[in-house]
């Protein structure tokens, strides 16, 4: 027997489309706070020592929070395939914006201090604004469009065609439903970046992330219910016949009709309703904990927020991963849309055998750089990295 048969195909592409799902979360939960802090940090600080302290709080680990993305990117190409082609290709400017915004950001921590101009600091800091507020907003239209399916076909050879012209790849993207997707992800990565700030920050910017936090969990709570309540009307998707969830890698062997609501998963899959609920109890104690003042126990609140929200989606559209709007037959789907049997297996050894590590290694600096940063330890070293 050939080694990868004791793990059969199926299996393994459900595997893979959860460790997806996981390095998504890690993504939102650890970069997410970055961001978070960066779209805060005009608002929760007002004098220069302030702000210092609020980019010290992120400083030294917001490269290594952002290994997650590129962990993300890396699998959707490599377990993936057509999802990665279908996804970049129609995707095209708003990932080139959300790049461009990744891009600003390290040049913004290591540029901002290295002049005493309020000027030259002071539009450093709404670049930072920027690169942590545009991509929270994004990735949620992004999921909000997914939702409602991608007008692409797959052509007899596989070749993806994106319908609408260039231009509409952008605007069309800000519809109402999707724009509503982008304010959930944004409140909850504000949330998410006041109760880090809370956590490592003290006096009063510590007390304006609390406050501002707090009104953020709550507006998550109310667009992402709103959401809910909307995707009664946005139709579903689901295959007819048999279908072959150990079969070749191609959409176009399947049949695709929609159904009359994504919501019909619940019913089919009452147990997969934990995830929303967490989204939302999560939100909620978050916002109970920023007003209370709690710390450690708030941050791991909204992380489970986070959790729940992502979850929830994936859930909902199982096993679809990519519908198409204007073409069903073309709708990538976790049974469609993968690698082979043998990529998927040797790529889950490499994982077994590094994401461990890696999990150990952000561990263990987490636990090296515990503490608040304060006043003082920004105001000894003024011209410092940040």
């Amino acid at each position: 027997m050939i080694l990868h048969d004791f793990i059969s195909y199926e299996v393994l592409r459900v595997i893979w489309w959860g460790l997806l799902g996981v390095l998504l979360i890690g993504f939102a939960v650890t970069d997410g706070f970055d961001m978070g802090t960066g779209a805060l940090l005009p608002f929760v600080a007002r004098s220069d020592v302030e702000r210092r302290v609020v980019i010290n709080t992120v400083g030294p680990v917001w490269e290594g929070n952002q290994v997650w993305f590129i962990l993300g990117g890396g699998a959707i190409f490599a377990a993936w395939p057509p999802l990665y082609a279908v996804s970049f290709s129609g995707f095209y400017l708003a990932m080139f914006v959300v790049l461009a915004s990744f891009i600003v950001r390290p040049v913004a921590f290591k540029y901002r201090s290295k002049r005493d101009s309020q000027t030259w600091r002071t539009a450093w800091d709404w670049a930072l604004f920027a690169s942590g507020a545009i991509p929270a907003l994004l990735f949620g239209v992004a999921v909000g469009n997914v939702i409602q399916g991608v007008p692409f076909h797959l052509t007899d050879d596989l070749h993806t065609i994106y319908e609408g012209a260039w231009y509409m790849k952008f605007a069309g993207l800000l519809d109402p439903f999707s724009l509503l997707a982008g304010v959930v992800s944004l409140s909850m990565l504000l949330m998410h970046g006041a109760a880090w700030i809370s956590l490592k920050t003290e006096g009063v910017v510590a007390a304006r992330a609390r406050a501002i936090g707090g009104k953020a969990a709550l507006v998550s709570v109310a667009a992402y219910v709103l959401a809910g309540v909307w995707l009664a009307f946005i139709p579903g998707y689901g295959f007819s016949g048999e279908v072959p969830v150990d079969g070749p890698s191609n959409p176009l062997h399947f049949t695709v009709v929609q159904t009359a609501s994504w919501l019909s998963a619940y019913g089919d899959r009452p147990w997969i309703v934990i995830a929303p609920a967490l989204g939302i109890v999560g939100a909620l104690l978050t916002f109970a904990g920023l007003r209370a003042g709690r710390e450690v126990s708030t941050l791991l609140a909204s992380a489970c927020s986070i959790l729940g929200v992502i979850a929830s989606v994936g859930l909902t559209m199982f096993p679809f991963i990519m519908p198409s709007s204007s073409a069903l037959n073309s709708s990538l789907a976790v049974w469609n849309a993968s690698s082979s049997h043998l990529t998927l297996f040797i790529m889950l050894f490499g994982t077994a055998l590094f994401l461990p590590l890696i999990l150990l290694y952000t561990s263990w600096v987490y636990k090296v750089l515990w503490g608040k940063v304060t006043e003082k330890d920004v105001t000894d070293n003024s011209h410092s990295v940040y």
